[in-house]
């Protein structure tokens, strides 16, 4: 993007604002920093008629806040919104960018921590325009009235360094009779006529309405071809996807509405939102606010999942509790296996020794056709192919984890006459024998092996047509878990930590079974 144009300016705190109309004082939050906003203030006009403002200003990479609001005053007979800005990114060579300022917008209604009755919209830095109407929205944007009063548009500086980037802000006003409103259509929540089974999905994805670029019927085409039963709908910040899954969803696939909750210290995964449900990402782990978002989440029935905990990305870290406190998932499997993916791992493993239990799942998070959609996918036992009953059994780790359709598992402990699969207790005493059996198929050139709490308790190398079959039994008291792991053994490992893991790729891996209790999640 071009660079906005440099022009006399006051500086005040940690932005610099300039803007030819009224200016007024605000106090940021408890920082006891003062910053100046400008107030776009636009006279009525006749139908036919547009009118433009502009902002300017310069966030310095010095205190820069993580959220600025620029008021924009909204006089009656406007049907149309159109934002457009300006900035230019700094590329790092690193693969990602610093200076970026993100965009979004908030109407009348409200635009405080928390106020999903505000929220009109949410782009990030995928785009650099946006247009609302009462009957269509650019995606990312919700379509709906035009309301007078104070609008915000809302910036996001994000990795800024001094000496600082330059913004631009359009916003003009499109005049005229309001259009008819918009009729969302979300896509069932269950799929008649299924029963119990094992289902594959796909819960990390992104379209047009964030920054992917698969449209909704595109990655449904690539689902399908992935061999998946049903996909996660999850836009970064906004909830706009949710209310049109409907116009492109077939008969028999679901799609689950949900949000990638994406703050400033770390994304996590909403899912099994009721549609049109947004939730906030306004906050850091300092503000003690996490807790206060995952239980809304519960509140309406759906699941909270942390999503790439070490992925090296600015912002993309897990920055909140590390053992996952007051989250459902963990996503331990993100795109095609690579060093970050074998750290969650290893970590998730240590927690399991210590007692503590949060489920797993692997998604692929594609943005596009060169991110294989459903590499990886969950395979989660539920009692149909619905939104509820997919959630309760990611809930209940009632699931594992595979690179793609392929490939197939089973794991299973036995004692007497009783049976336990992923995510379920056995109930065995200390000085039970329990026989473990695991089978896999489809996964030639690899490695099966049945894990304990200490090492691999045993294993075996599939044949070559893909199948494999381990039988142990393994003493309860010493082993009150065990899990699964499936890894390539042909060809060679990468030793790049970006492209691959000094050791042996996944190709499925399961949530434990416990041979005793199921220990508690801690939350």
């Amino acid at each position: 993007m071009a660079r906005a144009s440099r022009i006399p300016r006051c500086l005040v705190g940690h932005c610099v604002c300039t803007c030819p109309l009224t200016r007024r004082s605000l106090l940021a939050g408890s920082t006891g920093v003062v910053t100046t906003a400008a107030v776009a203030r636009f006279e009525p006009a006749a139908a036919g008629q547009s009118r433009s403002e502009t902002f300017t200003g310069t966030f310095t990479g010095v205190g820069t806040p993580d959220w600025h609001y620029l008021p924009v005053e909204v006089p009656r007979g406007v049907r149309e919104i159109e934002v457009s800005y300006a900035y230019e990114k700094t590329d790092t060579g690193l693969g990602f960018s610093a200076n970026v300022i993100d965009i979004g917008i908030f109407d009348p209604s409200g635009h405080d921590l928390g106020d999903a009755s505000g929220f009109r919209g949410w782009s990030g830095g995928a785009r650099d325009r946006f247009r609302i109407s009462r009957r269509r929205a650019t995606p990312g944007y919700l379509a709906g009235p035009i309301t007078p009063g104070t609008w915000h548009v809302v910036l996001g500086p994000f990795a800024v360094v001094p000496p600082g980037v330059d913004y631009e802000v359009t916003v003009t006003l499109h005049f005229g009779r309001q259009p008819k409103r918009f009729r969302p259509k979300p896509a069932p929540r269950r799929v008649k006529g299924s029963g119990p089974g094992w289902y594959r999905g796909d819960c990390h994805l992104h379209t047009v309405h964030s920054d992917g670029r698969h449209t909704q019927r595109s990655l449904l085409a690539l689902a399908r071809e992935a061999g998946l039963d049903f996909i996660g709908s999850t836009e970064h910040n906004t909830s706009s996807a949710q209310l049109t899954w409907g116009r492109h969803v077939p008969d028999d696939f679901l799609v689950i509405p949900g949000e990638e909750v994406t703050t400033r210290a770390g994304h996590w995964l909403a899912l099994g939102l009721p549609a049109g449900t947004w939730i906030d990402w306004r906050f850091r782990p300092q503000d003690d606010e996490l807790a206060m978002f995952t239980e809304r989440v519960r509140g309406v029935g759906g699941l909270a999942v942390t999503a790439h905990p070490f992925s090296p990305g600015p912002g993309s870290t897990w920055g909140f509790d590390p053992t996952y406190a007051d989250m459902d998932l963990v996503e331990i499997w993100n795109g095609p296996w690579t060093l970050d993916d074998q750290t969650a791992v290893a970590a998730w493993h240590a927690m399991l020794v210590a007692g503590r239990y949060v489920p797993v799942m692997g998604n692929s998070d594609s943005h596009h056709e060169g991110q294989t959609v459903g590499l990886p996918q969950t395979v989660v036992r539920a009692a149909s192919l619905s939104t509820n009953a997919v959630v309760r059994g990611l809930r209940g780790g009632h699931a594992w984890i595979a690179e793609s359709s392929a490939v197939d598992l089973e794991l299973e402990a036995t004692l007497g006459g009783r049976t336990a699969t992923c995510g379920e207790a056995l109930g065995a005493g200390p000085t039970d024998l329990v026989d473990v059996r695991l089978a896999v198929s489809g996964a030639p050139g690899c490695i099966a092996q049945v894990i304990g709490p200490v090492a691999p308790l045993a294993g075996a190398l599939t044949d070559a047509a893909g199948a494999a079959e381990v039988t142990v039994q393994v003493p309860a008291g010493p082993a009150p878990f065990v899990r699964a792991e499936v890894r390539r053994t042909d060809g060679q490992p990468e030793l790049n930590p970006l492209a691959g893991v000094p050791g042996l790729a996944m190709v499925a891996l399961t949530n434990p079974v416990f041979l005793g209790a199921r220990p508690g999640t801690g939350r």
